[in-house]
């Protein structure tokens, strides 16, 4: 009686469990998940927002990109879809699912400013 007890715990173990067991670990096994995830969409400004930022002379730098696309990542873990972007100094619209910066507003011109259709706002 007890051996058939001991071969009904036995059970086949799962791939990750197998793999985990040889050495590749919770790290290994979270690396490979990671390296499976789509990066981070590459977002665009719309002409309107180039043509705003260039006006209110708002550096496009490859920092501020990585920012805009952090906060764009976080909005859409929210399930948000427009988003006011923003620090002290500038603000950005951005619409999430498509990826695309739509204006962009300096210090000077929030101070008036009232932002409608947004869901969600990020702090750069």
């Amino acid at each position: 009686m007890i051996e058939r007890v001991s071969r009904q715990v036995q059970q086949p173990v799962s791939a990750a469990a197998q793999r985990a067991r040889q050495g590749a670990g919770f790290q290994g096994l979270l690396q490979q998940e990671l390296q499976k995830a789509a990066p981070a969409p590459e977002v665009a400004f719309s002409k309107h927002a180039m043509s705003r930022a260039e006006e209110r002379g708002i550096e496009i730098t490859p920092s501020l990109m990585d920012q805009i696309r952090g906060s764009m990542v976080r909005a859409q873990a929210k399930g948000a879809t427009n988003i006011l972007a923003m620090d002290s100094e500038k603000a950005f619209i951005i619409n999430v699912p498509n990826a695309k910066v739509i204006t962009a507003i300096t210090q000077d011109e929030m101070k008036d400013s009232v932002f409608t259709n947004i869901d969600g706002a990020v702090f750069l």
